[in-house]
């Protein structure tokens, strides 16, 4: 899946979450959170197997149950701490949703094939075909077909909710910004 296949499958989920839960729209942080977890098995994956050669494919490390069976609990113990857990359960249903998402539709009928890389590195992934490096990947590696389409209609969808929601995460961004760009106080020196 893209990633805005993969941001748009996480924010849905996530909005649904928030309105039942809470009776509200994400917040800004979490929203942010989200985002980063929706993206961050390829993060870690994409790079370290197409750039630097480190890992066999672009679905291991990053997209195992087993990393994440260590990384929703260090999340947990570090959002505590942080006073921050909301924005710790949006990046772990973030990253599993990125999970989810990256399993075949095939293996509703039972086909598990294609599903070995949630079990990396204890089950031996498929060959994949090699890529020159993320860009490569991006401009060359996945065609444009029916499924690619459906993403962007997806995301077109998790957009207009997302806006509906009132932009969360937006007015965080552009506090940063300001706060970058703007001469600091005297108190702030």
């Amino acid at each position: 899946m893209w990633p805005w296949g993969h941001l748009a499958v996480a924010y849905l989920l996530y909005t649904v979450y928030t309105h039942r839960r809470f009776d509200r729209p994400p917040r800004a942080l979490p929203a942010l959170a989200l985002a980063v977890g929706s993206q961050f098995p390829d993060l870690i994956d994409k790079p370290l197997a197409w750039t630097f050669d480190v890992l066999p494919g672009g679905r291991t490390l990053g997209h195992s149950l087993l990393f994440a069976a260590v990384l929703i609990p260090a999340v947990y113990v570090l959002t505590v701490r942080l006073e921050a857990r909301e924005a710790g359960v949006a990046f772990v249903l973030g990253h599993l949703s990125h999970l989810l998402a990256d399993v075949p539709p095939s293996a509703l009928t039972g086909d598990l094939s294609g599903t070995e890389f949630l079990l990396w590195p204890l089950v031996e992934q498929p060959p994949e075909e090699p890529v020159g490096g993320i860009l490569e990947a991006i401009l060359h590696y996945y065609a444009m077909g029916p499924y690619e389409l459906f993403q962007f209609g997806l995301f077109g969808v998790a957009a207009y909710v997302w806006y509906r929601d009132g932009a969360p995460g937006t007015e965080f961004l552009f506090a940063v910004i300001e706060r970058g760009t703007r001469e600091p106080t005297r108190d702030e020196r």
